[in-house]
């Protein structure tokens, strides 16, 4: 008995073609972003949670989350960002520290797709928080106390 292929033949154009994905995933507080990075012939276009970033607001959460793609733009040039698809998917926090979060997850993707010192240089000389996740949390509130560290205030007379 002769066993069929169940593989559908490809046709010769696609052969030729890979695409390079990056995953990557960037914190802040407890925001959490996943972003896909893919390098191939493409639109260029960059989306957060299947919106385009042109139609995030407020418009300062905007200008965070553009901060890595512009400064990719300076050392890369513009030709090689319209060959970056950019898909984030961001969860919990609010609404600067999602911001923060999508910065951090695009710019480590786009150092791991393109693999050069230059760029990654000029991120940590830029801002550290570019390629490493803030781990900093609220310090929890103590019992028979106000907050962390604040007191109930006494009195004396």
């Amino acid at each position: 008995m002769v066993k069929k292929s169940t593989k559908k033949p490809t046709k010769k154009s696609q052969r030729g073609k890979k695409e390079k994905i990056v995953l990557t995933k960037g914190k802040k507080k407890s925001s959490v972003a996943r972003a896909r990075i893919k390098l191939v012939k493409g639109t260029g276009e960059y989306r957060i949670n299947k919106k385009l970033v042109d139609l995030i607001e407020p418009e300062i959460a905007k200008r965070e989350m553009l901060i890595p793609v512009w400064i990719a733009a300076d050392i890369l040039g513009e030709n090689f960002l319209k060959n970056l698809d950019i898909d984030v998917n961001v969860r919990g926090g609010g609404f600067m520290g999602q911001a923060e979060a999508v910065k951090t997850a695009v710019a480590k993707g786009i150092v791991k797709i393109v693999d050069k010192e230059e760029l990654k240089n000029a991120y940590i000389e830029y801002d550290r928080a570019l390629l490493v996740d803030d781990i900093r949390r609220k310090e929890p509130k103590k019992f028979m106390r106000k907050g962390a560290r604040a007191r109930f205030q006494k009195s004396f007379r």
